[in-house]
């Protein structure tokens, strides 16, 4: 069941366009490195059945950067169709604005609940350039935008007073997705959403509504606790800081695959440029699910 602009049932804050803990998914690949549906509809169950309220289909975590138009169309579409109503976010924004309008326009024809659009990475625009960017991109679609600021990605990075003018200026703009570390702000008509595991307790002790997350993956349900017992909030981000940190001991998606593939949930290989992990990077990511009790100690 759906509240307004697809927020899940779990979420009941009215006032809120997208709440809660959205999982970036990760895109499970075959042995021949062909998208996996089965896998992937199998994670859009795993996870809303454990502590995600939505998910965000062909972003950074999904490597939507190797995905081809027909790929990203179809696990937007298998992602509408297994979701059962909760929203799906399609991960729609590129570095050109008319490339990034053509995917949007197929996202809402499919009918996901919005987009997320990043700050045009590379050929750093602007702000004059970012915010015709956007508007042009808004202006294709009737579902709500989130803007996503990751300048450590991007190198550019958009000022809260240009959220706001953003916020402001496009209608359908309904939240942030903040990838920033320092300077988090709740901007006034605009959900704020954590872009950054480490940061969901900060996000949401200043008023933001939820997060994006990776680690959900894994201890979404515990995440999900951290919006649903704010007293014990920054007690949980302490005992799963460990799983936040060797979640990013590699470019990602690369720990999070290793994990769910060591968890017997299928998420498959890599697409290069990214690669496995090390025999290294996968020792201390078993160690940390060990701890968890996660993972049985072998």
């Amino acid at each position: 069941m759906t509240g307004r602009f697809g927020q899940s049932q779990s979420w009941d804050n009215p006032g809120v366009t997208f709440g809660g803990i959205f999982t970036a998914m990760v895109t499970p690949f075959d042995e021949r490195g062909r998208v996996d549906e089965d896998a992937f509809a199998a994670m859009v169950h795993h996870l809303l059945e454990n502590g995600s309220d939505g998910l965000v289909v062909a972003g950074t975590t999904g490597e939507s950067a190797t995905l081809d138009d027909d790929e990203k169309a179809r696990i937007w579409e298998l992602a509408v169709q297994e979701a059962g109503g909760a929203p799906v976010i399609a991960g729609t924004g590129t570095y050109d604005t008319r490339h990034s309008i053509h995917l949007t326009e197929k996202a809402t024809e499919i009918g996901v609940d919005g987009v997320l659009l990043v700050t045009p990475y590379y050929n750093k625009p602007n702000r004059r350039g970012l915010r015709a960017h956007f508007e042009a991109i808004a202006a294709a679609t009737n579902v709500p935008v989130i803007l996503y600021n990751i300048p450590g990605r991007c190198v550019i990075d958009m000022p809260n007073e240009f959220l706001r003018e953003l916020g402001q200026a496009i209608p359908n703009v309904a939240a942030v997705k903040q990838a920033r570390v320092e300077d988090i702000e709740a901007i006034d008509g605009m959900d704020l959403l954590a872009g950054n595991d480490d940061t969901l307790a900060e996000v949401l002790d200043k008023g933001g509504t939820g997060g994006i997350c990776v680690a959900s993956h894994i201890v979404g349900r515990e995440m999900r606790r951290m919006i649903d017992e704010p007293d014990a909030r920054h007690e949980i981000h302490d005992q799963l800081k460990d799983i936040f940190d060797v979640m990013f001991i590699t470019a990602s998606p690369t720990p999070v695959k290793t994990a769910l593939n060591m968890l017997g949930i299928r998420a498959g290989g890599l697409r290069l440029p990214m690669v496995e992990a090390s025999e290294e990077e996968e020792q201390a990511i078993r160690g940390v699910l060990e701890r968890h009790g996660l993972l049985s100690a072998v």
